[in-house]
């Protein structure tokens, strides 16, 4: 997993829960990194779910939230990070239908190996779009949380339906947008 996921987590884990459980969970988890993570460095992807682990340990925080909660906030660091990709689609359907054919393809420009996930997009109607997901990793709730923050950022309120889950033995991930 790259470093820029690690990086965007320790902010997270700082600003909402404090530098004192930041260096609590790294203490606990005691990760090979040391908790020293530089953006574009890949880093165990165990590491990261022993880090989400034992912050859902600590403030009793079910691990599906937490990567949704994350998922928000991560999405406001890449899209600073790499607002083109955002600039670049006026609305958020046409930002998530952009993801697999526009966004992936210059990640992998980049950085080196960045193991990302497919997601198909396909609009059911004009405000509804089905978003099929699939990744090893199975982080289908960092997803939907990735998907919540770029609903706020394009300004449209939606609910989110994760209609069929890898965790249940699906193939892929089956999130339904609607807009609200």
């Amino acid at each position: 997993m790259k470093g820029v996921v690690f990086t965007a987590f320790n902010d997270l884990v700082e600003q909402e829960f404090g530098i004192t459980v930041w260096e609590e969970i790294l203490e606990a988890v005691n990760p090979d990194s040391h908790g020293i993570y530089t953006a574009v460095q890949d880093f165990p992807d165990d590491e990261m779910v022993a880090l989400l682990g034992e912050l859902s340990t600590r403030t009793g925080i079910p691990a599906e939230k937490l990567l949704r909660v994350f998922g928000k906030f991560l999405f406001s660091v890449l899209a600073r990070r790499h607002a083109v990709f955002v600039d670049q689609q006026p609305d958020l359907f046409e930002f998530l239908s952009s993801i697999d054919g526009v966004i992936h393809k210059e990640v992998h420009k980049l950085y080196e190996n960045p193991h990302l996930p497919v997601m198909d997009a396909k609009a059911l109607d004009e405000n509804t779009l089905q978003v099929s997901y699939r990744s090893p990793r199975k982080l289908c709730h960092l997803a939907v949380g990735l998907i919540e923050g770029a609903a706020d950022h394009y300004a449209t309120t939606v609910s989110v339906s994760h209609n069929r889950c890898m965790h249940d033995g699906a193939d892929s991930c089956e999130l339904v947008i609607s807009k609200v």
